[in-house]
């Protein structure tokens, strides 16, 4: 007997997120019943746009009440079959400190595989996390420290060349830190060339033949 695919119900894909240029919280996708669901447990409200109506929060909600209607939203047309992204910036059950933590225990493992390292190739892997042009440890920190300094400089009205000394400091500290990621890259090359150690033979058994064997 041939037997067929079953059929599926699949609900229209729903994604809740924040609109980056107005700083909306938008739902957009999902059928008449999501959107009922959206109004009744989210507070959203029916907007037209130029793609068909999607749902928004009110303005001028606070960030943490954000959070918690698009949260209970999102829970809710999970509950009833749909679809749901939800924007892990508005998930108020993910605690504040989390990617805190995570960055804290991915710089531990770090340290651990640095430690661990038997092979050039490894250490190398290692020194990739730190130094990477456009996702390594340091490169993302000395972006971070060149938009506090920008940002210092024009909240005091210092033009650039004419910092304190404390700001033009934390300015030469950053260009310091992309010659210390370029010394770093050197290294990692340096060792990912470097010829890895042949794999260890076991010696051969010194064990002294049987009796049995010997007769």
């Amino acid at each position: 007997m041939k037997q067929t695919e079953p059929e599926f119900w699949v609900l229209e894909y729903i994604t809740i997120t924040k609109d980056p240029r107005t700083g909306l919280v938008v739902a957009i996708g999902g059928t008449e019943k999501a959107a009922y669901i959206l109004q009744r447990t989210g507070g959203f409200l029916s907007a037209p746009g130029p793609r068909g109506d999607y749902h928004r929060l009110p303005h001028g909600l606070p960030v943490e009440h954000q959070r918690l209607k698009a949260t209970a939203a999102s829970h809710a047309l999970l509950a009833a079959g749909h679809s749901v992204h939800l924007d892990p910036a508005l998930n108020a059950l993910v605690t504040p400190d989390s990617e805190h933590n995570a960055a804290l225990r991915f710089l531990t493992q770090l340290a651990k595989r640095a430690s661990a390292a038997k092979t050039s190739s490894a250490v190398a892997e290692v020194l990739t996390e730190i130094a990477a042009p456009v996702n390594g440890l340091l490169p993302l920190t000395r972006e971070v420290i060149v938009r506090a300094w920008i940002a210092a400089s024009a909240l005091q009205g210092a033009a650039p060349g004419e910092e304190p000394e404390p700001l033009a400091r934390l300015r030469d500290t950053a260009n310091s830190m992309s010659q210390t990621a370029c010394v770093i890259l050197h290294a990692r090359n340096h060792a990912a060339r470097a010829p890895q150690p042949a794999a260890l033979t076991p010696p051969p058994s010194s064990a002294q033949p049987s009796a049995s064997r010997r007769r």
